[in-house]
């Protein structure tokens, strides 16, 4: 009896101290190659959409697929997210002069290849603004593959709120994309702040076309 209270009293104590915390699953092997080729099918028809695609018509008529990493399934990490509206909103820098206006939303801890890693997780003002859109999250980054096989200005990933449980997420690279810069530079892109630099080569998600 005295046992099991002291492992109750012990677990309790954890509990109430925080250090036991719910954490979302990673997807399965299976689950996370069926979530990667639906991304994929889905990029590779918006792209071969007139109304979605980046590209200029002539490139979009030889269009046959983006070109990929080999689906990497450690590049798919539970991450734990962390609340951070206290930066005031600011001009983020693009391609152009455009400068449009973001805030900071929280931030992504993770563990990739033995590193413990950040990114900060952005909200654009504008999208706040437009149906659909209101609880859009934007994670811009680089990596040590950027012209090294993906594009040499970095890539985006996408995030809505509801994907974040309990504070985490699961963050998965094999859905990184190319801004539509990496294509056509009638596009104003944003540029990923230093503070997203990621100390290691990715291989996961889009590859560059170039």
């Amino acid at each position: 009896m005295n046992q099991l209270y002291s492992c109750f009293l012990l677990a309790f104590t954890l509990l109430c101290s925080g250090a036991v915390v719910a954490q979302i699953p990673r997807p399965t092997p299976t689950e996370h190659a069926e979530a990667v080729a639906k991304f994929q099918q889905t990029l590779n028809a918006e792209y071969r959409n007139p109304q979605e695609s980046p590209l200029p018509p002539e490139a979009r008529e030889k269009f046959t697929g983006l070109d990929f990493f080999p689906t990497n399934y450690g590049a798919c990490v539970v991450a734990r997210f962390l609340r951070d509206s206290s930066q005031a909103p600011f001009a983020m820098p693009t391609s152009t002069t455009r400068r449009p206006l973001y805030q900071k939303y929280g931030e992504l801890h993770f563990t990739l290849e033995g590193k413990a890693l950040r990114l900060n997780v952005y909200q654009s003002l504008d999208l706040q603004q437009k149906p659909g859109y209101q609880d859009y999250l934007f994670i811009p980054f680089t990596d040590r593959t950027n012209g090294h096989g993906s594009y040499g200005g970095g890539r985006y990933l996408d995030m809505r709120q509801g994907q974040i449980q309990s504070g985490y997420a699961v963050l998965d690279f094999n859905q990184a994309y190319n801004p539509f810069c990496a294509y056509s530079p009638l596009y104003s892109c944003p540029i990923p702040p230093a503070e997203n630099r990621l100390p290691l080569a990715i291989q996961a998600g889009v590859r560059s076309d170039h």
